[in-house]
């Protein structure tokens, strides 16, 4: 069946739809549809056919054909990016981390925050591979943050893209100095606590707004003139906060990052609760290693195990 035929096979099977269903019968168009065909039946007897139907009753068929072809594209358009989020969820999951990038890069020009989002934090999990080099890794963080803030001019209202917004705006903060990223410090914590203000279930969020505390608990003294150089009020905080915001987020989803798990025992170790940090230490080492990075708390884990007397 050629391309014509087909148009018009559609056409022909959408107006058997409208003359039978009531949902179809409303002013306008419907109407000079049954007045039209009156016509034509009366004028058949007399050899007078085919304009009065041709004319009038096509048009509105074919605008009925256009608006179901625009509604089926739609629908096909969401499926199609319902199923690529799926997907690339099941990568991050997995731990396909190439995968996973290679997937996302394609959607970099998309205005869907879903796609960028995830695409920054794919970008930057490839740019921690221990087999990335230094060269690509700045040149990963940096597009890490372009997605990140991208994504969050799409959607203002997403919990995700203020969360990667904060995270890849303070790993740039690594290549620009200690001055930069010092002055960065009151934008990330707001981005933070935006991204959990909009999803409080986001233990990833308050487990990042936890390193942030212990950061600032245990900044240098030369980085804290840094922060009274650029502040009138410098950024600071406790390990009793940081510990907070650390049981927080196990609260929310108990044992689902291992990092989350090392920072409570190290917490508790700076906190002079060596019973406590012994047992979260040894949570952290006996988390069962799927990433690189859970590779690298184990080994840490272990160490200050071995400092404690574990």
């Amino acid at each position: 069946m050629g391309v014509l035929s087909k148009t018009w096979a559609l056409v022909l099977d959408l107006g058997t739809i409208l003359s039978t269903s009531k949902h179809v019968v409303t002013k306008g168009a419907p109407r000079f549809h049954w007045r039209s065909y009156s016509k034509y039946l009366q004028r058949k007897a007399s050899g007078n056919t085919g304009f009065l139907f041709t004319f009038p009753v096509l048009p509105y068929l074919g605008y009925e054909a256009y608006r179901h072809m625009n509604r089926s594209c739609t629908v096909y358009a969401q499926f199609k990016v319902e199923e690529v989020i799926e997907q690339a969820d099941y990568l991050y999951g997995s731990g396909e981390t190439e995968k996973l990038y290679h997937l996302l890069v394609k959607y970099r020009d998309s205005d869907n925050a879903e796609f960028l989002w995830r695409l920054a934090r794919a970008s930057r999990d490839l740019a921690l591979l221990s087999s990335t080099s230094a060269e690509d890794r700045k040149r990963l963080m940096y597009e890490a943050f372009d997605y990140s803030r991208n994504a969050l001019e799409k959607n203002e209202s997403s919990s995700a893209a203020h969360k990667w917004y904060a995270i890849c705006i303070s790993d740039i903060g690594d290549y620009e100095g200690t001055k930069i990223k010092i002055g960065n410090a009151y934008v990330v914590k707001e981005h933070l606590q935006r991204a959990i203000e909009l999803n409080p279930k986001d233990a990833t969020a308050i487990h990042v707004l936890g390193l942030w505390c212990f950061a600032f608990a245990e900044l240098p003294w030369y980085q804290r003139k840094i922060a009274a150089m650029l502040f009138a009020s410098p950024p600071s905080s406790t390990y009793e906060e940081a510990l907070g915001y650390f049981l927080k987020a196990e609260e929310v989803d108990a044992n689902f990052y291992s990092k989350n798990l090392l920072m409570l025992g190290k917490s508790y170790m700076m906190l002079k609760d060596q019973k406590s940090s012994l047992l979260w230490l040894s949570k952290a080492k006996d988390y069962p290693a799927h990433t690189e990075e859970d590779k690298q708390i184990h080994k840490e884990a272990v160490q200050l195990l071995k400092t404690l007397g574990g």
